[in-house]
Parts: structure tokens; sequence; C-alpha cells
């Protein structure tokens, strides 16, 4: 893998400059503002890293499985829709688009935008569903809508800012941006580190806790609606959870001090909703310009 050293005049979430400290021997930079972390050396192009082998093998041992994917997708959009009726939304970084395919057959008028060709050419062939291939923030989608959806996206892409403007456009007002990212803060990234599972510092160039990815979304105009976290068990059906209790109770139990599958604050996947004002001050219209 190619990788230079990735330089930052100041921190991307909360703009410090003089507060930024080594973590994990370098491996990772940290605000000491905020609780933003981000990842020492820049890795290789976006494009050059999510092929075929990232879904199969690098990061996932096999990210087809359409049983699993599609439990997980509704347990996010059951999530998503507990903050009330949403009838279009887009799912940035959908890969194989299985939360588009919830969405559809929930009556939402959905679509997907996907970096990777296979991925997005499997949601578009197997699937059948409307999924552009490129990056979010050039993608051709001009009608609003009234979600933007992103599950473990935005750690990987070239610019947090970037990201969260484009959603801000895309968004009717009141409409909601829903993100889901490993929460660099929980209790088992710190006793873990380098070994953590959310970490991959290979592809994760950022790295959130509850306090700075709130202060992202507000720099942009947002107000969050809702922020938990939830543990790994969370996306597992019961019958897998309670089979493998044993293994994986005990791990969650001592991170996050209760047998639930939410916590405030100590679980390992960061979750947040955030909602575009219906209306915006003449004041953040300039600064959002």
């Amino acid at each position: 893998m190619t990788v230079t050293t990735l330089t930052m005049t100041a921190c991307a979430v909360c703009g410090s400059a003089d507060a930024r400290r080594p973590l994990l021997a370098g491996s990772l930079v940290a605000c000491g503002r905020c609780d933003f972390v981000w990842t020492a050396a820049k890795p290789a192009p976006l494009e050059d890293l999510y092929g075929v082998g990232y879904f199969r093998g690098d990061a996932y041992e096999d990210y087809l499985q359409p049983s699993a994917r599609r439990y997980e997708a509704g347990r996010r959009l059951s999530w998503l829709l507990r903050t009330g009726r949403v009838s279009s939304l887009v799912e940035a970084g959908c890969a194989g688009g299985f939360f588009v395919e919830a969405a559809v057959r929930a009556g939402i008028d959905a679509a997907g935008v996907e970096l990777s060709p296979e991925m997005a050419a499997y949601a578009r062939d197997q699937l059948q569903l409307p999924v552009w291939q490129g990056r979010f923030e050039a993608a051709p989608l001009e009608a609003p809508v009234q979600a933007v959806c992103a599950f473990h996206v935005l750690e990987h892409v070239e610019d947090p800012n970037a990201f969260v403007r484009t959603a801000w456009k895309l968004l009717e007002p009141g409409g909601l941006l829903a993100v889901e990212v490993p929460n660099i803060a929980s209790p088992a990234a710190k006793r873990l580190g380098l070994d953590w599972p959310g970490l991959q510092p290979r592809y994760h160039r950022w790295h959130f806790g509850p306090t700075s990815l709130r202060r992202l979304v507000e720099r942009h105009g947002f107000d969050v609606v809702v922020q938990d976290t939830a543990v790994f068990r969370f996306y597992m059906p019961g019958r897998f959870r309670r089979r493998h209790a044993r293994h994986l109770l005990a791990p969650d139990v001592r991170n996050t001090r209760s047998i639930r599958l939410t916590h405030r604050r100590r679980g390992d996947l960061l979750r947040m909703i955030a909602q575009k004002p219906h209306r915006t001050s003449r004041v953040a219209r300039r600064r959002l310009a």
C-alpha cells in the first residue's frame, strides 16, 4: 500500500491548530480540544482501496451475505423511522444496496451512491436498485430528500466537512442526516488499541467520539435529534446472540456495564440523527454558503 504523511494544519472538527498529540505509537493523532482523532498516515486514493478484496476478505469475510445484511438493514431502518415518517432518502456508501432495498420495500423513494464499481453493479443488477457509482460529493443528485443516511462511511471519506456540506445541500428543510461510525471513545477502543475491530487505520482516516461527531454536524448548521451508541451484538440476530452469549456478552458487559444492546456513550458503534432546521438564520446561511 502506498502511504504519504497526512498533514493537517487544524483539527477538521473544532479548528484547533495547537493541540495535537500522537496516539498508539504515532499511528493516530488526537485533537486535545475535542475527542476527534485521525490516522497519521494517509492511505492510497479512495478509489484504489475499495475493490472486491475489501468486501471479500480484507475488511469482511464476505460482505455479500443477504440474510445478515438484510437483518442489519432492517435494524437501521427501524432506528431511522423512530424519528417519524420518511418518504425519500439517499444512502451514501450503500455498498451492495441492502439498506436501500429495505427502504424501497417500506414504500420509501430511496436511492444509493456507492464508490465501489463492483458493489454498485451488484445493487443495480442483482437487487434492481437505483444506485449511482462514484463519490457522494460528486453524485448528480438534485431533488431534495427527507433523509441522507451514511452507515460506516464518514470515517472513510476524503473530507468529512465536504461530506456533511453535501448532505446539507441535498436535504430539504427539516430533513435528517443519519450517521453511524465506530466510537473511538468507547472503553473497548481505549483498552484494545490497535487490536480494536473498529479502528482499521488502513481504511479509516477519521475516528469520531460522541463530542467530535456532534461538533462536526453542528458546525454545518445541523441540530442533533438523537445520539447514542450500540454494541456489535446489536446487528446480530437474536438466535445467534443467544447461541454465542458466553463469548459475546461478557466483553459487552465489561465495556458498557450493562446487558443492553445500546448505551448513551460506551458502545463501540456511535449513532446520530441530526436535523436540518426548517428555517436557517441569515448569519448561518452566510456561514454555510
